[in-house]
């Protein structure tokens, strides 16, 4: 699936301080932690919790975060639809990382179980 240059332009200017909050408050409205949410950050992207702390209160966009990141390579693995999109069809490599991102966070605040989370 192609995303239209602007939507691209204003995900990538988007900076994880600004998005971390929002992903942390959707996992903790459904009982899980901000421990949970570092486990799911630190399998995506092997960043360790020290770095995901700088990265929350820094001005790092999303196409920094995803450029500096050894991303997993069972990410790939990742299937299954976010905001009606299914990841795997994304052909934009830095919009198709945001929606990895997006689609664990969800699997987490449904409870599905980190084994499963983290394939």
């Amino acid at each position: 699936m192609q995303t239209d240059e602007k939507t691209l332009r204003r995900v990538r200017a988007m900076t994880f301080s600004s998005v971390y909050p929002l992903l942390l408050a959707k996992v903790e409205r459904k009982g899980r932690t901000e421990s949970e949410l570092h486990e799911v950050i630190r399998w995506l992207t092997g960043y360790d919790d020290a770095r995901i702390d700088e990265l929350t209160s820094d001005e790092t966009t999303y196409q920094e975060f995803f450029a500096e990141a050894d991303l997993n390579p069972n990410a790939s693995l990742i299937t299954g639809a976010v905001c009606g999109v299914r990841v795997e069809e994304i052909e934009d490599p830095v919009m198709q990382q945001v929606r990895y991102l997006d689609k664990l966070v969800d699997e987490l605040a449904r409870g599905r179980k980190m084994e499963k989370i983290l394939r």
